[in-house]
């Protein structure tokens, strides 16, 4: 079945995901995902949009966000993506497009992909060579559902389902760490994840 855009609507959740051209790493120092990190929590304000859960990868990058008014949430993306790509041919005098085709985007119609598509977000770094644990993964969002001081994201949502309590969302996280992708999150994979491979996918879990 060929990607479809969502329906954009006010109280909406969507599982947003960028890649870079040709796969290519979009994100090579800290500077670079300062940067972005920086116009991720300006342009949040700007648009009125609440992050739930982020995590920058070396050439990708997953947002799972709520649209807070009628302005669509592909404005605020597009607005990020352009910002960036700008920033990042600038700095390593490179010209043409960054990211590969547009961005895509999925709406998360019920309470259970929203939890799941959050431990998904947070447990992505353990596909990367060298990263043992999420934990310590300084780019991603799990770090502000682990201490108090959440800069960025609004954890209120996730973490309602756990009683408010870290700890329990932890547990949460740990019980599904050694499978790296649940069969809830495999039809959110996009062009990642073909139609048999998502199939394999469910029926592992």
């Amino acid at each position: 079945m060929p990607y479809r855009d969502p329906i954009f609507f006010e109280g909406g959740y969507y599982h947003v995901y960028s890649r870079g051209s040709e796969k290519r790493v979009i994100f090579l120092d800290r500077a670079d995902r300062e940067r972005f990190l920086n116009r991720l929590k300006e342009y949040k304000e700007e648009h009125q949009v609440d992050i739930i859960c982020y995590c920058l990868m070396p050439n990708h990058y997953h947002l799972l966000l709520k649209q807070k008014t009628h302005k669509p949430v592909s404005v605020f993306i597009s607005r990020l993506n352009l910002s960036y790509a700008m920033y990042f041919n600038k700095r390593y005098d490179r010209v043409g497009p960054l990211f590969q085709s547009r961005f895509k985007a999925k709406n998360i119609d019920n309470d259970e992909y929203l939890i799941h598509l959050s431990r998904y977000i947070h447990l992505n770094p353990l596909t990367s060579r060298g990263i043992e644990s999420v934990v310590n993964y300084q780019w991603s969002s799990l770090k502000d559902y682990l201490n108090n001081d959440a800069k960025i994201v609004n954890r209120d949502v996730i973490l309602s389902y756990f009683n408010g309590r870290q700890k329990e969302y932890m547990e949460f996280l740990v019980s599904e760490a050694d499978k790296k992708v649940h069969e809830m999150v495999a039809d959110y994979m996009f062009e990642e994840v073909s139609p048999a491979q998502a199939r394999g996918l469910k029926r592992a879990g």
